[in-house]
């Protein structure tokens, strides 16, 4: 695999010097928030399970329903499916995300060889899982395995970001803020963490967890 990997602030910096560089918006806009943040982590069923958990939910509900479910060691494969429904539910898992959870558990990915597989590959191995759809995958690329050039254009809050910061009259749709993210290569995952950052100057709350 030849794919950048964004290990360190380091990286952070070379990647937004590129894309200030390129894009007077960019330099604008990290101006205004300062340096975005590294936002690595662990990789692993642990950290896929956590990215399910966030979907279609607040960031500060995510961060209290995974906060239970680490309470109640409910993070490995084996917790998962030995435990019942009711135990799952009570950590604040809805039914649906109780069958998601369940089914990654049974999945039996190979995390370590995620690891040297292309961004490409990586995604279409997560996805096929229940669940995981190509924001869940491309998350897990960008935060768990440091892929720098990963975009996630399904995401709400990266719309807001791009639509504030490219003074767009509206919200751009996945499609059309995937297109517009070309330009931002071999950077992608660092244009992204600057329009979160972005977006929780403006907004005043988190867009990522």
């Amino acid at each position: 695999m030849d794919e950048r990997i964004i290990e360190t602030e380091a990286c952070i910096a070379e990647g937004m010097a590129h894309l200030a560089r390129t894009e007077p918006r960019f330099a604008a806009a990290v101006a205004r928030t300062g340096p975005p943040p590294l936002r690595r982590r662990d990789d692993g069923f642990a950290a896929l399970l956590s990215a399910i958990v966030s979907q279609q939910v607040s960031t500060a509900a995510a961060s209290a329903i995974w906060g239970r479910m680490e309470g109640a060691g409910m993070t490995t494969p084996d917790a998962i499916l030995a435990a019942d429904d009711e135990a799952l539910r009570t950590c604040g898992l809805s039914r649906q995300k109780v069958r998601y959870a369940r089914a990654l558990a049974a999945a039996g990915i190979d995390f370590d060889a995620l690891r040297a597989a292309p961004t490409p590959q990586v995604c279409d191995t997560l996805v096929a899982v229940p669940g995981i759809g190509i924001w869940t995958a491309e998350i897990y690329a960008m935060f768990s395995l440091g892929r720098a050039d990963v975009f996630a254009p399904g995401d709400l809050a990266l719309q807001e970001g791009a639509r504030m910061v490219f003074d767009l009259p509206d919200r751009p749709r996945p499609a059309a803020l995937r297109a517009m993210a070309e330009a931002w290569s071999p950077w992608r995952a660092v244009a992204a963490r600057l329009l979160w950052a972005y977006y929780g100057l403006e907004k005043q709350r988190e867009g990522i967890r």
